[in-house]
């Protein structure tokens, strides 16, 4: 299958994939790349083979995040729906993922980079949830930061929309490793730890490593998209800050 805006190229013999976002330089995650993407991903189950997806952005950044005009009120129940159908389709196929991060991984980025088993980042990396600067909130980063990073260091993402560097990020365990290469340093891994392992055995490893962390997505990743369609985006500042957004203006916050 021909794509748009992302590119699939095979390695490890074809025993992995790497997916590349490929929009630069901001590599937006905007309705037709996330189609892209779910269609891979249901081509998938049958490459029995397969023992690593490895996303990364081409250009120097891996991803700004989702689009944000697709936030607004009348498009994001199918933006979120698009979006969320990413991780959930990740969790039913069972292959382990990596990240190789260059420069900015933003929003949606960070939490699809942060939903992988491995993240490799290169030394001027940053990552950022700065959704609260918009008045809303990243409901995977909301789920899967606590497993990442600890509590502690979720509601600091989450809560204050600020940077963090490569060097905070591997501290804080949302980065394995920071390397000049990101990818480079991907497939020597894959090619010291999975080349010689069973396709079929990873799978299964995968989906029993992370049992309550795929449960906790699969069973409330739709509860807490409900308070964002059904309660924040009924706020007045929610609209405000995206509207503010896109309009290149400074928000005026009612607190409402």
């Amino acid at each position: 299958m021909s794509y748009n805006k992302i590119k699939v190229e095979p390695f490890l013999d074809g025993g992995a994939l790497r997916v590349v976002l490929n929009a630069p330089k901001a590599n937006i995650l905007d309705a037709e790349m996330m189609g892209e993407i779910n269609q891979l991903l249901d081509d998938l189950p049958d490459r029995q083979e397969l023992k690593l997806l490895c996303f990364t952005g081409e250009g120097k950044h891996f991803s700004f995040g989702a689009s944000v005009p697709e936030h607004v009120k009348e498009r994001a129940p199918e933006m979120l729906g698009a979006f969320h159908g990413m991780f959930l389709r990740l969790i039913e196929l069972g292959v382990p993922t990596a990240a190789a991060v260059k420069g900015r991984c933003l929003g949606g980025g960070m939490e699809l980079a942060c939903f992988c088993n491995w993240v490799v980042a290169s030394p001027d990396a940053v990552f950022a949830q700065p959704e609260i600067q918009l008045a809303v909130l990243p409901p995977v980063a909301s789920l899967i930061l606590p497993f990442k990073a600890g509590q502690a260091s979720a509601d600091t993402i989450n809560l204050s929309g600020r940077d963090v560097a490569a060097p905070e990020a591997l501290d804080m365990r949302l980065v394995d490793e920071i390397a000049d290469d990101p990818m480079a340093a991907v497939e020597a891994w894959a090619g010291a730890h999975l080349a010689k392992k069973s396709a079929a055995a990873l799978r299964w490893a995968c989906r029993a490593s992370r049992w309550h962390f795929n449960k906790v997505v699969r069973e409330e990743l739709e509860n807490v998209e409900r308070l964002y369609l059904e309660e924040l985006m009924e706020t007045h500042d929610a609209n405000e800050g995206l509207g503010a957004f896109l309009e290149k203006r400074e928000p005026e916050w009612q607190h409402r």
